[in-house]
């Protein structure tokens, strides 16, 4: 009976080990798997530290790159404001300037003569070329109390212009005046080229009421009858929009022939009284603007008016001939009494004037 219990006893001392070893070998397990576990955390938490030091590093050069962009941005945008000033300044000059050198002249009509044809012209008599030079003479405005005097040399212009003031003898009386020099309005010289064509001819006043096509139909017809002045047709440009247009014939002369007549009937759904004209190209070339001093006329300022304007100007004359007064030989001289105004015009090489 003993030995069965100490059998049994020996059984469960020897399964006690067997879970005590098991145990410490589980045990053992899982300090391994403890230790590979917070070894793992620590290389994750080492990965997440390098990732979040690459993001701010990232982060912070995302920022400096949109600082430097906001910065580029407002350079450039200093830059635009700068730009369109000066544009702006510049369009306002040039507004300036298409202003003071505008020509509000009304050209009279003028005979042109024909002198030479062109020996190298191949358009068979298509084209009418003429070329027009157009010189603005200067000018300058001559007001009340002032004088314009112009010598025969440029020295003597030159030695008066070295005087303060001259003192003019008028019988008992004597005046004073200051002589300064003068500075004209600019002035311009260009070329107009003329073209025009002995085949082309213009219309205006056509009123669109038919078709497009059947609209150049009409007007090919209309154009073509020897009736009345046309001829054979080309071509038709029409633009329904403005009412206007071009035929082109075939032969020279027919739309020199009906420009002179200014008007021409065409059959639309009626009969329409449009206007024709010959087809002028304008060209400017050469144009060149020109300013400056004349050498050898002054300005004669502050003169007092108590003589007859004649009487005075002829004062002025003898005075500033006189060698004794650093004068010379007078070519022209002008004077305007007071609270009038004078437009004075010079030749080309600024010697004569006229008032």
């Amino acid at each position: 009976m003993r030995k069965i219990e100490t059998e049994a006893k020996s059984k469960q001392l020897e399964k006690a080990e067997d879970e005590k070893s098991r145990l410490q070998l589980a045990k053992l397990s899982a300090e391994d798997s403890k230790k590979e576990a917070s070894k793992n955390v620590m290389v994750l938490q080492q990965q997440g530290k390098q990732r979040q030091e690459e993001f701010s590093k990232t982060v912070k050069g995302i920022q400096n790159d949109i600082s430097m962009l906001e910065k580029g941005n407002k350079d450039l945008m200093e830059k635009l404001k700068k730009i369109q000033a000066k544009l702006q300044a510049k369009k306002s000059e040039s507004a300036t300037l298409q202003q003071r050198f505008k020509i509000y002249v009304q050209i009279p009509e003028k005979k042109v003569k024909f002198t030479r044809k062109e020996k190298d012209s191949d358009d068979s008599g298509q084209h009418i070329k003429g070329v027009f030079t157009i010189a603005q003479r200067p000018s300058v405005l001559l007001k009340g109390g002032q004088a314009l005097i112009t010598f025969e040399e440029e020295k003597v212009a030159a030695q008066i212009l070295k005087m303060a003031k001259c003192t003019v003898s008028c019988d008992k009386d004597k005046v004073h005046v200051k002589p300064k020099s003068l500075t004209l309005d600019p002035f311009v010289k260009f070329e107009v080229h003329l073209d025009v064509s002995t085949k082309t001819l213009s219309f205006s006043n056509v009123p669109f009421t038919l078709s497009e096509e059947r609209m150049r139909d009409r007007l090919e017809i209309s154009f073509s009858k020897p009736s009345r002045g046309g001829g054979e047709v080309k071509m038709v440009d029409y633009d329904k929009h403005t009412g206007k247009g071009q035929i082109t014939f075939l032969n020279s002369g027919v739309a020199e022939r009906l420009a002179l007549k200014r008007k021409y009937i065409v059959d639309m759904d009626r009969e329409v009284n449009v206007k024709v004209d010959l087809v002028y190209n304008y060209k400017l070339k050469k144009f060149q603007t020109f300013c400056g001093t004349p050498t050898r006329t002054i300005l004669l300022c502050g003169i007092t008016d108590f003589q007859d304007e004649e009487d005075l100007q002829d004062h002025l004359e003898i005075h500033f001939q006189k060698p004794s007064n650093y004068g010379g030989e007078v070519e022209c001289i002008k004077y305007v009494s007071g609270g009038n105004e004078v437009k004075a015009f010079f030749t080309e090489d600024m010697a004569e004037m006229e008032a």
